[in-house]
């Protein structure tokens, strides 16, 4: 069965996703964003069963240990160097490929939706597989220092999508920082 994969980011004006292990923008919190985020991959389309939020072993440190596991997920991390899964993680993968057959095989009757949700190389991976993907985007209209990046969103295999149910489309302001949701999806190559 052929799904289609979900990658959910917030990016500055240079694609930075990321600086000292933490958002760009830290210590200042977007929580309406924060909620877009937690809003979009913990809701399933399937009734009694659990989206399934995949991310590097990185990305998984980053969050605050008392946020972990993302709740009402089922959380898989990465990692080619650990032999169990960090305390609170679900599912350990080595990579992005056992982590789909994971879903595939193992959780097929509990998982739903599968989310991207960090870091770069991951978001590299997502992007260039095979298959129908959506990307769910925040553009921060702010320039912030970062260290981390998202990979070009490429107008030949990606298109943005006019409107998405679920995702406001007016521009959002926190904090004095205004951003905006955009989704892409795949074009079929």
């Amino acid at each position: 069965m052929s799904r289609v994969l979900n990658g959910i980011v917030a990016v500055c004006p240079d694609l930075g996703i990321g600086k000292n292990g933490d958002l760009p923008w830290h210590p200042v919190r977007l929580n309406r964003e924060f909620a877009h985020f937690r809003k979009m991959t913990s809701t399933p389309f399937v009734e009694g069963k659990q989206n399934v939020v995949i991310m590097g072993r990185k990305t998984w440190f980053s969050i605050p240990e008392k946020n972990r596991p993302l709740k009402d997920r089922i959380n898989i991390v990465l990692s080619r160097e650990l032999t169990v899964p960090p305390t609170g993680a679900h599912h350990l993968a080595a990579d992005f490929s056992s982590a789909l057959r994971l879903v595939d095989t193992k959780l097929a009757d509990h998982a739903d939706q599968v989310w991207v949700i960090g870091g770069s190389s991951l978001y590299k991976e997502l992007m260039e597989s095979r298959g129908t993907k959506r990307l769910f985007v925040t553009r921060i209209l702010k320039q912030f220092d970062s260290d981390t990046f998202l990979p070009e969103i490429s107008p030949e295999k990606y298109r943005l999508l006019p409107e998405f149910p679920g995702v406001p489309p007016e521009l959002q302001e926190e904090n004095g920082i205004q951003y905006r949701f955009e989704v892409y999806e795949s074009i079929e190559q």
